[in-house]
């Protein structure tokens, strides 16, 4: 299911997977333009180069859009798929994970794209560049929880995918993505940190391009919470389902 997820996304068009690929890097080449061209945005740490403000940038979008399409197609996802809710004995719960699996499949895409353009600027990234799978499992974690809540959500209440729409557009500049954390005044700073995506960020820089490991408590401490909300955003799907082919 994840593989015709990906393969349908793409059906009919004439580059095929390769949109999946000119998608990412388009929309870094556009937002590297506009922040680091229009608006002289520079990093915290002095430097004027713009394959780094790309990186950085490139490294918060990977993190950002793994969250945000999920969150955003989650709502939709029972009423896109009415016929298993109706008409065969199907496990939907599945559904949302199938989703994630597709999208995580982008991410690994957008990440070779990144791991390209640094090869062919930098060099060899940091050996840390190998811990970005356990910076991302919290994040998916979370973010299945989330979807299986907002998926049954989106079949009693229609308005939750546009509501959805408006915070996702929110959280993309509330999320470090486009500046690191150190930009903000001190007393705005611990705000920031309630962002979930923030420190997921901010560990995937560091891993990717800054060479550090993670704080250790701080990940146990995600992977924890993603796991409560992961438990709980499954007994809600389980609890909500019963109804479905009612509202439907």
């Amino acid at each position: 299911m994840i593989e015709r997820e990906v393969l349908g996304r793409y059906r009919g068009s004439i580059a095929g997977l390769l949109w999946s690929f000119l998608n990412p890097l388009f929309m870094l080449l556009v937002y590297t333009f506009v922040f680091s061209v229009v608006f002289k945005v520079r990093w915290g740490n002095g430097s004027d180069s713009k394959s780094e403000f790309a990186l950085l940038v490139f490294t918060g979008m990977m993190v950002f859009n793994l969250f945000s399409e999920c969150i955003s197609r989650a709502p939709g996802l029972i009423l896109s798929n009415v016929n298993y809710v109706k008409k065969v004995v199907f496990p939907l719960h599945i559904l949302p994970c199938v989703m994630l699996g597709a999208v995580m499949f982008h991410t690994l895409v957008s990440f070779i794209a990144w791991l390209l353009f640094y090869l062919l600027m930098f060099g060899l990234p940091p050996l840390t560049a190998l811990l970005f799978p356990l910076v991302l499992l919290p994040l998916a974690l979370f973010t299945l929880g989330l979807s299986w809540i907002l998926a049954s959500l989106g079949a009693y209440l229609r308005d939750i995918g546009q509501v959805i729409g408006v915070l996702m557009s929110a959280l993309m500049l509330l999320s470090a993505v486009f500046y690191p954390v150190s930009a903000l005044p001190e007393s705005y700073q611990h705000w920031l940190y309630l962002n979930p995506l923030t420190l997921v960020i901010e560990f995937a820089r560091d891993v990717l391009i800054w060479g550090v490991v993670p704080n250790i408590n701080l990940w146990l401490g995600q992977m924890v919470v993603a796991a409560a909300v992961a438990f709980c955003g499954r007994a809600w799907f389980e609890k909500a389902r019963q109804g479905f082919a009612d509202v439907l």
